[in-house]
Order: structure tokens, then C-alpha cells, then sequence
């Protein structure tokens, strides 16, 4: 078999596995969402090597995702790390056998405190499954090894699992963009949803009079660097000229001799607030096929001009 083969044949076992696990989310799933969402303290994740490697992904969705969470060895917090919890916390214990003595080890301990626990294991009736408040079930058929021993397609569903749970919490904290780039804000990503129109639009604007002829509408539009004109009378914006309104010029008019830019510019362009998020306002230049806005201050005074490829400077 080529290796492309075998690839594909893992793809598949394991999206089986995951739609198998799909049909199994119960009003279990719901206690488990319900729980992490109304306990005060923290959500920790516990698990030996690859579980632990999972639980560690996991503990950092949840705590990038608005859910405060950390992941804790459970060899390491048998041994002194216990005093980590709180008995406010909520603990998500993963083992695939249900039967990992770290791990097992731990309930005892945190059962005193009166902590909560989730198990995420492939045989609910296993010693952990037996000893934690809720069991999600990740259970799979087989793994994609073809000794079926290695953790592969069981770390999948339970990395699912864990995304599950993260996205099913989103939804009910109502966590938004902006939340999202509060804790990512060294990233691009994070200054992407963080910046603002005024941090990024164009403050030297390409201005023309109403009078101004074509040539010098051009002439403008060219000196300018942005693809528009900014169509302005006594202080007051009348309208915008873009390379797009040129265009329409010239298929309308047999000659642009004549033609002024009153004639041709667009009197009722779209703006944006320069105190808008720059996502706000590149969401409604793609859907308004633009590629420009104006921006305007809090007085509703023409300020800047924003382009739709000024998000490449966000990189």
C-alpha cells in the first residue's frame, strides 16, 4: 500500500471516529458545559503523556477562549502540586483506559477538597470513569495505528472532545472578537481585532473642487496614491471620485471634455467612524464590493480615508 494510501485510509478511520463520538454528545455534555461554566474557580486538566500532551491543548484553548484553565501533571501534583486546586475548581481527568494510576491516584485527594471532576475516557465503566461526577465518553473503534496501540485516533476525539467544550462555553459567555484579542494581543491576529480606523486610515487626502476638470480630477487621483478623489466645497465634502467612477465616465460620455467633477463623482459615498474597529469596517467594504471609505471624526468632519488592503499593514 503507498503511503498516500495509507494516509488516507487514517483520515478516514479517524473521521469516523469523530462522527461516531458526534452521535454520542448527550445532556451529559450539557452537565459538563454547564459545570465549567458556573464555577467560580478554574478548570484544570490532568492526564499521563499523550493525554497529558491533549490536556495541556486543551487547558489552553479553554484559558485563551475566556475560561480560566491550566493544565497540571498528575505525577507532579501527587506530589505537592496538589495545593494548585481550589475547591471551587473543576477537574478534567483524561485517560483512555480509564485505568492510568497517576491519575486514579488523584481522586481520593480530590475528592476531599470537594472538587468536581469530568473524566474523558474510551470505557466509562473503567475504576475512573466509576469515581468522577460526569463521564464523556471518547471512546473509539480503533485507533489508526495498524498494531491499534499507538494514541491516534482516540487523542483526536479527545482533542474534539476539548474543542467541543471550549466552543460550546464560548457560545454561552457570548465570547466575542474583541475578547478573543484581549488574550491574544501580541499576535497579528490580536492587533487585527484591536485596531481601530484611526490607527490605520490615511490622514493626506486626495482633494478636488466640484469645478475641477478631468484631467485634474486625474491628476489628483494619481498624486494621491489611494484610487480616489475626495470631492470638496467650501470645507464640505460633496462626494468621492474612484478609478471605478472614471470608468463610468467614460463609457457614459462620448467625450470627457466638459465634464467636471461634480458630473461624475459619487455623492453619497460610504464612511466609517474613525473610533470604528478596522474588522467593522473591512467587513463592510467586502460586502459593499468597495475597496475605500471615508473616515469622519466624531463631528462628522472627512478625516481620512481607509483602504481595504490597509489590513496588510496589520500583518
Amino acid at each position: 500500500m503507498s503511503s498516500v494510501s495509507i494516509g488516507k485510509e487514517v483520515f478516514q478511520v479517524q473521521a469516523q471516529a469523530l462522527e461516531a463520538a458526534a452521535t454520542r454528545l448527550n445532556g451529559t455534555f450539557t452537565q459538563a458545559v454547564n459545570m465549567m461554566l458556573e464555577t467560580p474557580g478554574r478548570v484544570v486538566v490532568t492526564g499521563m503523556g499523550k493525554s497529558g500532551i491533549i490536556g495541556n491543548k486543551i487547558a489552553a484553548t479553554l484559558a485563551s477562549t475566556g475560561t480560566p484553565s491550566f493544565s497540571v501533571h498528575p505525577a507532579e501534583a501527587y506530589h505537592g502540586d496538589l495545593g494548585m486546586f481550589t475547591t471551587t475548581d473543576v477537574v478534567i481527568l483524561i485517560s483512555y483506559s480509564g485505568e492510568t494510576d497517576e491519575v486514579i491516584r488523584l481522586i481520593p485527594s480530590l475528592r476531599h477538597f470537594g472538587v468536581k471532576t469530568i473524566a474523558m475516557v474510551g470505557n466509562p465503566d473503567s475504576t475512573l470513569g466509576r469515581h468522577c461526577d460526569l463521564v464523556l465518553d471518547v471512546s473509539v473503534e480503533r485507533e489508526a495505528c495498524p498494531n491499534n496501540l499507538a494514541p491516534t485516533t482516540s487523542t483526536t476525539v479527545t482533542l474534539a472532545m476539548g474543542d467541543a467544550l471550549a466552543v460550546a462555553l464560548m457560545e454561552k459567555r457570548d465570547f466575542n472578537p474583541q475578547d478573543f484579542a484581549v488574550f491574544h494581543p501580541g499576535g497579528s491576529l490580536g492587533k487585527r481585532l484591536l485596531t481601530r480606523v484611526k490607527d490605520v486610515m490615511h490622514t493626506e487626502l486626495p482633494i478636488c473642487a466640484p469645478q475641477d476638470s478631468m484631467k485634474e480630477v486625474i491628476m489628483t487621483i494619481t498624486q494621491g496614491g489611494l484610487g480616489i478623489a475626495v470631492v470638496v466645497s467650501n470645507g464640505a465634502m460633496q462626494g468621492v471620485i474612484t478609478d471605478g467612477d472614471l470608468r463610468r465616465a467614460l463609457f457614459n460620455h462620448d467625450s470627457i471634455d466638459g465634464l467636471t467633477a461634480v458630473n461624475v463623482m459619487t455623492s453619497t459615498p460610504l464612511s466609517v467612524s474613525e473610533t470604528d474597529m478596522f474588522t467593522d469596517a473591512e467587513t463592510m467594504m467586502l460586502k459593499a464590493e468597495v475597496t475605500s471609505l471615508l473616515v469622519v471624526d466624531a463631528s462628522g468632519v472627512l478625516s481620512g480615508v481607509l483602504k481595504l488592503q490597509d489590513a496588510g499593514r496589520l500583518g
